[in-house]
């Protein structure tokens, strides 16, 4: 016999986890202070201008090389070519001239 009264429980924990996260996005929204300046609309808060620092993120990648045998090799290698790809791209596009 199906009794539903047991998946009560389940209910009142999706309710309760679902409530959460709504609750805390909403009173950070009114608490929060919202001033705009230039600092906050920049794309660094630090003030300084960013750089080209995206091969950093290949660095795990090629300590754990041995590990993770060739077909990695083969999914890193395309993946560096779409970037490359898309700088040359933007290159042409002139997206990364600066005045």
């Amino acid at each position: 016999m199906f009794l539903l009264y047991e998946y009560n429980i389940f209910g009142a924990f999706l309710l309760i986890s679902s409530l959460i996260p709504i609750l805390a996005f909403l009173i950070s929204g009114i608490l929060a202070p919202s001033r705009k300046g230039p600092e906050k609309l920049s794309s660094y808060e630090s003030g300084i201008e960013p750089m080209g620092v995206e091969t950093v993120f290949l660095y795990p990648w090629a300590m754990s090389f041995d590990v993770l045998g060739v077909s990695v090799f083969i999914e890193a290698f395309i993946f560096v070519l779409i970037l490359i790809v898309g700088l040359v791209y933007a290159w042409r596009k002139g997206a990364l001239e600066w005045s």
